[in-house]
């Protein structure tokens, strides 16, 4: 879907594109999925964490995209909303995965009757100030995509996407206070994993 020979500039702003699409252009949805099919599935890999799903998250994105335009109510950018799309479609493969994984309501440790978080090396420089080469995004890439499918998802929307704790949990489905514990948990695990990484020898 991503090879598609189009001349983006054939929209020069959103607005036109938006226009193209409502107005049923045929060079429009080619053109809206040459230009923001890699973000698209960016969201849908590091969600799903599998190739073949998130190549069928990208089709279902765009063809529900194209059949609902007239449905944009332009509240938000178009970008935006389709990474709402992608992330509803990634979320529905994820439910149709038999749960494999322990319940991420489950405390790490249990002391003396209370929930205890695994405790974890203070690390010497923040992950956000460490030049971000290849091999720290491998790291971290891979540190996420190993994360459980309930607590990625939260982080992805929330740390990766930028979206509000607010509009993380209206997306999820969940309440404000779920999302906050959850994306604590997945930055917990997150600093756990990279620890080793980003602590300097003494």
């Amino acid at each position: 879907m991503t090879g598609i020979e189009i001349d983006l500039d054939i929209y020069p702003d959103e607005a036109a594109l938006l226009a193209g699409l409502k107005r049923g252009d045929p060079e429009a949805c080619a053109c809206m999925i040459k230009q923001y099919a890699p973000r698209v599935y960016a969201i849908a890999i590091r969600m799903v964490n599998d190739r073949d799903e998130a190549e069928e998250v990208l089709q279902e994105t765009f063809i529900s995209a194209c059949k609902n335009i007239n449905k944009f109510e332009g509240r938000s950018a178009l970008g935006t909303w389709l990474h709402r799309i992608a992330t509803n479609a990634a979320l529905m493969h994820l439910r149709k995965r038999k749960n494999r994984e322990v319940s991420l309501d489950a405390p790490v440790e249990m002391h003396g009757g209370d929930d205890v978080y695994r405790e974890v090396q203070d690390w010497a420089f923040s992950p956000d100030d460490h030049a971000m080469n290849s091999e720290t995004r491998d790291m971290l890439e891979k540190a996420i995509s190993e994360l459980p499918e309930t607590l990625r998802t939260v982080f992805i929307l929330r740390e990766i996407e930028g979206y509000s704790t607010e509009e993380t949990a209206n997306i999820l489905g969940i309440s404000v206070s779920a999302a906050k514990v959850r994306l604590h948990r997945a930055r917990l695990r997150l600093r756990q994993s990279l620890s080793p990484y980003f602590t300097q020898p003494a």
